[in-house]
């Protein structure tokens, strides 16, 4: 087991755009279609490959009348997805509206753009991974298709605390530095091993809002294993976590990172074909138990995805 990306949540702006974006723009499956367990007045969208592993989710709380967040320090500024190599040519063409350029990284080819709330994310082209399992889907083509999670970027004033989280709580590994930015890996791990650490000081704070990433998970096993990590963090960080909240597909406890990053760690079981059968996730509209008394005044409230 490792301790890699779980999944990435972030705040949108008018839900029906975020879908088409993510769904038919990213050609990412609607994976479980929810609302906002703290504010059910709002939907809580998660995007993925076919089955919603672990490493491939990105998930979304749209508050149509959000205000746009700020870039600065303490917060994750870039989500970064792997193609094939071979799609940077299409994804450079289909993403031009959206503001994308090619740049390099770490020796690989990077197309950076922004979704249409601002949020950064990349496409990173990775040789090889052609005949890995892609969402067919969409309306994207399989040789094309964004294959998971590569990488995340955090934009932090300081980074040696959470350099230590990383390497001693995760398992991740220092690998290598490139200007101001080290990139942290979990040996041999493809979906969700990186997170790299851009060390800027003296930058403004980031103010979260619409275009800005809530928090960042990694994944546990099991039950057991969150325990044991949220005891390391106390014990050799200094660090609490909250207590563990059910969020149905998974178990969670949250914690600030010492960089000022929101970090989760989420257990892999139960999954989200715990509700819906695999061939039906994200048709429906689904709620967690204390909210099922309440299903006629929810639906009534949310906005129309179609």
């Amino acid at each position: 087991m490792t301790n890699a990306i779980h999944h990435v949540t972030a705040i949108a702006g008018e839900a029906r755009r975020n879908l088409d974006f993510y769904a038919r723009t990213l050609g990412l499956r609607l994976v479980k279609k929810t609302v906002n367990f703290d504010d059910p007045g709002a939907y809580h969208l998660y995007f993925g490959n076919e089955a919603g592993a672990p490493g491939t989710i990105m998930t979304f709380f749209p508050w149509a009348g959000a205000p746009a967040g700020r870039s600065g320090v303490g917060e994750q500024d870039e989500t970064a997805f792997r193609i094939p190599l071979a799609a940077m040519g299409f994804w450079t063409a289909r993403l031009l509206p959206f503001g994308a350029e090619r740049t390099q990284r770490f020796g690989e080819t990077v197309l950076t753009f922004h979704d249409p709330d601002g949020l950064r994310l990349a496409l990173v082209g990775i040789p090889g991974i052609e005949t890995e399992p892609a969402w067919a889907g969409s309306d994207i083509p399989a040789a094309h298709a964004l294959r998971g999670f590569h990488a995340v970027r955090l934009l932090l004033d300081d980074a040696r605390g959470t350099a230590a989280v990383l390497t001693d709580v995760f398992g991740f590994v220092a690998e290598g530095e490139e200007n101001s930015t080290t990139r942290y890996r979990i040996p041999g791990v493809a979906l969700g091993g990186i997170v790299d650490l851009h060390a800027a000081g003296g930058f403004l704070p980031a103010r979260q809002g619409r275009g800005s990433v809530h928090h960042l998970a990694f994944r546990a096993a099991d039950d057991a294993e969150q325990l044991r990590m949220v005891a390391k963090l106390a014990m050799d960080h200094g660090l609490r976590a909250t207590e563990q909240k059910d969020r149905d597909y998974f178990r969670s406890v949250y914690f600030r990172s010492p960089g000022g990053v929101l970090f989760e760690i989420a257990t892999d079981a139960p999954g989200f074909a715990v509700d819906e059968p695999e061939a039906g996730l994200g048709t429906a509209l689904k709620l967690p138990r204390f909210l099922q008394p309440h299903r006629e005044t929810i639906e009534a409230a949310l906005p129309a995805l179609a």
